[in-house]
């Protein structure tokens, strides 16, 4: 089975830090490309970082957050710093996945999320 698993949420006061991972799993299958997306409470879906050939951060997030990988561990990260209320929300990954040697990638996949509550 080809997915992606999220990880690291919870609630967080003001000002505080989490480390969100995104972790791929299948058999002899790797991240390629990915993002990570949130939706707040009453918002549709946004992005927030996005990791390709280079790695960037959307507004009003940038500074604060960043996103990377592990490729041996098959892993995405997004580190949010200095976390406000405003960015509570279910972060979820969106990734497609190489087959390891191959020129064979999936569909665009999309993790369950993993909820953010940032409050005091």
């Amino acid at each position: 089975q080809v997915q992606l698993v999220e990880s690291g949420g919870g609630l967080v006061q003001p000002g505080g830090s989490l480390r969100l991972s995104c972790t791929g799993t299948g058999d002899g299958f790797s991240i390629y490309i990915a993002a990570w997306y949130r939706t707040a409470p009453g918002m549709p879906r946004e992005l927030v970082a996005s990791l390709t050939d280079t790695a960037r951060v959307m507004e009003p997030v940038r500074g604060r957050f960043t996103i990377s990988r592990d490729s041996a561990k098959n892993t995405v990260y997004l580190q949010m710093n200095n976390l406000k209320p405003e960015d509570t929300a279910l972060y979820q990954c969106n990734a497609i996945m190489r087959r390891d040697g191959t020129d064979h990638f999936t569909t665009d996949l999309w993790g369950r999320g993993t909820q953010v509550t940032v409050s005091s």
